[in-house]
């Protein structure tokens, strides 16, 4: 029998903040650790979620080399609407109902209880941090630019990815409202470069290049295209983490997601038609990095140079977002019990969580340093299997809390909305059955490890080996009794 919303810890903690938003109509939402910095506002964080999941066109070129120019503007037009928007509507609809640091650890936590809520936050860090090693490498490939083998000993290439990592790092310390504000002229800068391309590119543009199907002696490569689609256009949820930190997340969330879906959406279509309608297609030139060499024939070195300035510009942004949505998520789940309170500690000055950060900014190095393949293919795997939790987790809390308030919500049924998760965990599936075995046993390694870290954390907790919140009165698990 399942048991009455109130009789929950983190229910109890949801139906005050509905009180109080009923009561109050201009709720306050409640975290756990208060913070005391600035709460991040629309326009910096419609921004920041813009780096959560794109960054810009950088690393699109892919998606045309594995399947085609009609192929790749179709994806770009389609995914927005069949997987972005679906994932956008969850988080908007789960972070505004559950405002606390953690996002969809919370809502796995609540659907199914803590086991699962550790295991879809093991998945999505480790997504996480592997995902910040790939970063510093748009620094290396542009100091390589700028001197081809000034960075060809492995003690140069990693004393470039320890500086930049580490200064870069700095900047989550100083809060994550400073980190918002800095996504907008990172964003714009990165973007500058593509909107003088596409600009230029006009007058030779023939629209006949975008319906270009096949190019003979070429095969589709649909595992690369998929996973540069998804690679482009993830990670919606990765603000559910930082919800705590926004000022008025039941009004502001949702304005941003959808702002920020609008620009990503625009600034991945609009090079993308200049450039494939400008120049004579050829497959296998398109590659990461080939918009640097289209801005070369297309205008000449300068435009190259900033295309590649552009890159690791937009870099920056990525790792900013990427580490912020880190370090928020290990404080969230220390505020929910899941883990030692040390990895909830926040700055005394700057109040953020510095253990999260130096944590997260620590497994990017060494991930980067190991120099590992298929990083991408790895990050989607992690990610994908995440997402079937997430999945699930807000069909089931929407079967097993149908009364509960909820400031946004998803304006459809629950047949709706299972036909509305349909398309993106066909692709998930996709995905995960053609990972490959080496992506397969990383993914198994890891995920075996987050297990172990679970029930290791229960043997620390039950023998008062380490200090944990005193929220670790958890969910209770359906299945688990």
């Amino acid at each position: 029998m399942q048991e009455p919303l109130d009789s929950y810890p983190i229910s109890q903690d949801l139906l005050e903040k509905q009180k109080q938003y009923q009561e109050d109509q201009e709720p306050q939402p409640k975290t756990l650790t208060k913070a005391k910095n600035k709460r991040v506002a629309l326009l910096p964080l419609i921004f920041l979620i813009y780096f959560h999941v794109s960054g810009g066109p950088y690393g699109q070129e892919s998606v045309v080399g594995a399947a085609g120019p009609f192929f790749a503007i179709l994806g770009f037009i389609a995914f927005p609407l069949l997987w972005s928007a679906p994932e956008a509507l969850i988080t908007a609809e789960l972070s505004t109902a559950f405002p606390n640091n953690g996002g969809f650890v919370i809502w796995a936590h609540a659907a199914f209880g803590p086991f699962w809520g550790h295991l879809i936050g093991s998945w999505k860090f480790f997504s996480g941090v592997i995902n910040l090693a790939t970063f510093p490498g748009l620094c290396i490939g542009y100091v390589e630019s700028i001197g081809p083998g000034l960075v060809s000993s492995t003690l140069t290439r990693f004393s470039v990815v320890f500086f930049s990592t580490s200064i870069l790092s700095l900047m989550n310390f100083t809060g994550l409202h400073v980190v918002a504000y800095a996504s907008i002229p990172l964003a714009i800068l990165s973007l500058l470069p593509f909107l003088a391309l596409s600009f230029i590119a006009i007058p030779q543009i023939d629209p006949s290049r975008w319906v270009v199907v096949n190019q003979v002696g070429k095969d589709k490569e649909w595992k690369r295209f998929f996973n540069s689609l998804l690679w482009n256009l993830n990670s919606w949820d990765s603000v559910s983490t930082i919800v705590g930190e926004i000022k008025k997340p039941e009004q502001t969330l949702p304005k941003a997601l959808v702002s920020s879906m609008g620009l990503t959406s625009i600034a991945y279509l609009i090079p993308l038609l200049a450039c494939i309608g400008a120049i004579k297609i050829d497959l296998d030139d398109w590659i990461d990095g080939y918009y640097a060499v289209i801005a070369e024939d297309i205008a000449g070195p300068w435009l190259k140079r900033m295309i590649k300035l552009g890159s690791v510009i937009s870099g920056c942004g990525l790792f900013q977002a990427q580490l912020s949505s880190c370090s928020y998520q290990l404080q969230g789940m220390a505020d929910l019990g899941i883990l030692p309170r040390v990895f909830g500690k926040r700055s005394a000055f700057f109040d953020t969580p510095w253990v999260g950060i130096v944590l997260s900014t620590f497994i990017g190095l060494v991930v980067s340093a190991l120099r590992l393949q298929n990083l991408r293919i790895a990050v989607n795997f992690l990610y994908s299997m995440g997402m079937f939790l997430e999945f699930g987790s807000f069909l089931w809390l929407r079967v097993k809390f149908p009364e509960a308030a909820r400031p946004f919500k998803v304006p459809v049924g629950l047949y709706g909305l299972i036909a509305m998760c349909s398309f993106p965990c066909v692709v998930l599936l996709y995905l995960i059955f053609v990972a490959g075995l080496g992506v397969y046993l990383l993914c198994s390694a890891l995920t075996l490890l987050g297990i172990v870290f679970y029930f290791l954390m229960g043997v620390f907790k039950s023998n008062m080996l380490l200090d944990f919140n005193n929220n670790e009165k958890k969910l209770v698990d359906d299945n688990m009794g």
